[in-house]
């Protein structure tokens, strides 16, 4: 098949930024590529408009525009005659757009359209309980109505997504795991780690559930008092305060005799943070809002034990006790709890660790994810 993907973000050091979604599609796509099908991947907002190819994945950069109005429109329509006229070069059959800010309203195309729901505005602000600005809102609704059919990577997040959209059931709605390239995701002695080190990985924002860190880790010291919190991650403004940095807020959350102990790296390129997994004790994931969390699975690929969110999406990861730990972001003593029989048990960590990363195999091979893909679109193109 050719397929193209609408993109914010890829992981390659051209494109200006890349988080969880990207991390998706760039898995995703190169896999589809070494499994024979031709792949275009459009990156919008970026620097400059470049064209390059990336393990046999097409890549176009499309450059921001400045306009002196209604950039919100026009940018939307340059990125829409951008991308047809790849897709009448080169046969496209299908396109596959995300639901982040409904970047694809407005856009009309000769193909079908298959929105993935990497997470909207519309679902995180629900599950935040906060609300949403009603032009991000619109601007969702319309991308929604526009696609043909849906994927998302768990199940919680595709009904949920339904529900809020008011999607009808002749629109399927497929589960498709994200998945991992999972040679790239060895580690060849888990039995080896620096003892009583808590990972935290992922962007300083309030839904990723950071200022639960403090009271986390509080409870921990009290049975663990040499125990550390390691923290990667960009830092970001915080969106309740208006404060310009998340970290400066939650640095001043903790308890100052905590304080030594907890270490912040800021952002780290994608190898250094597979080592922090690797020499890490334990890895804690305790979001408010996700649609799966790449960076859990990816803990668990690498046999790590991992004490992650109990929200929705969360079950669908992990089988609780037996590949990971299972727990509310507010259940501070519990989460603690969880954390410390880790810490003290190395053989539960082995055992742990094992269990996840023979979940990861059965549930998260991206070989087996691209096949379901591809069976997907094939029943979308056809219909």
């Amino acid at each position: 098949m050719n397929i193209a993907f609408l993109t914010p973000e890829y992981p390659h050091p051209k494109v200006g930024h890349s988080a969880g979604l990207g991390t998706s599609i760039g898995n995703l796509s190169k896999e589809l590529a070494r499994q024979g099908h031709n792949i275009y991947v459009f990156v919008y907002g970026q620097k400059e408009s470049l064209d390059f190819n990336d393990e046999s994945v097409n890549i176009y950069l499309i450059g921001d525009k400045n306009y002196n109005f209604a950039k919100w429109f026009r940018y939307r329509k340059h990125i829409q005659k951008y991308v047809q006229t790849v897709i009448d070069i080169h046969n496209i059959t299908i396109l596959e757009v995300p639901d982040w800010t409904g970047i694809s309203a407005f856009m009309r195309f000769s193909v079908p359209i298959v929105m993935r729901f990497h997470g909207s505005d519309t679902y995180f602000c629900h599950l935040e309980k906060r609300q949403q600005k009603m032009k991000n809102r619109w601007f969702e609704q319309l991308a929604v109505n526009k696609a043909e059919a849906f994927i998302a990577p768990t199940s919680f997040a595709g009904q949920l997504s339904k529900r809020l959209f008011k999607i009808q059931d002749d629109k399927p709605v497929a589960t498709i795991h994200y998945g991992l390239q999972l040679e790239n995701f060895i580690n060849t002695n888990p039995s080896s780690y620096e003892a009583h080190t808590v990972l935290y990985i992922g962007t300083l924002i309030r839904k990723k559930g950071v200022f639960e860190l403090p009271e986390i880790l509080k409870h921990v010291k009290k049975q663990v008092p040499n125990a550390k919190l390691l923290i990667i991650g960009s830092d970001a403004p915080d969106i309740v305060s208006g404060n310009t940095s998340t970290w400066e807020l939650l640095k001043n959350s903790f308890e100052t005799s905590l304080l030594r102990d907890v270490h912040y790296f800021g952002k780290k390129p994608y190898h250094e943070v597979q080592e922090a997994i690797k020499t890490s004790h334990v890895c804690i994931f305790p979001s408010f809002a996700e649609t799966l969390g790449m960076v859990t699975i990816e803990s668990m690929a690498l046999q790590k034990p991992v004490v992650n969110s109990s929200i929705g999406w969360a079950q669908e990861l992990i089988i609780d006790r037996e590949t990971g730990f299972l727990v509310h972001p507010k259940d501070h003593v519990l989460f603690a709890e969880r954390i410390i029989s880790l810490l003290q048990n190395k053989d539960k960590c082995l055992t742990i660790g094992k269990a996840a990363r023979s979940l990861v195999e059965d549930r998260f091979d991206i070989r087996k994810q691209a096949v379901k893909n591809i069976q997907f679109y094939q029943d979308i193109s056809r219909s």
